[in-house]
């Protein structure tokens, strides 16, 4: 169980790393692989308001999303990588 707890219009989320390959079978180190962009849902704020109208969260705890590559603050707690998203940051839901 975290410690952070999202506010109103944020997402926590736990990227998904993905081992990446060259066409040839090399794998590639972490640091020459884009940012993941996939990961699962573990907390979810309340709904926010924009212009007056109520804005629910797009996903619920456990979904796995694909987010925007720059979105979000990063942390860090008890060694595992986690993000804090917007609501907007948010592009698809992989059922």
């Amino acid at each position: 169980m975290t410690k952070i707890h999202p506010v109103a219009g944020y997402l926590l989320v736990q990227p998904q790393k993905q081992e990446k390959t060259t066409t040839s079978g090399i794998l590639l180190p972490d640091n020459h692989q884009d940012k993941p962009q996939e990961g699962k849902v573990l907390a979810v704020g309340d709904s926010t308001f924009i212009d007056g109208r109520e804005v629910k969260s797009p996903c619920t705890i456990g979904d796995v999303v694909v987010y925007r590559e720059w979105g979000g603050k990063e942390y860090k707690e008890d060694n595992v990588e986690l993000l804090l998203l917007k609501f907007d940051d948010i592009m698809a839901i992989i059922k």
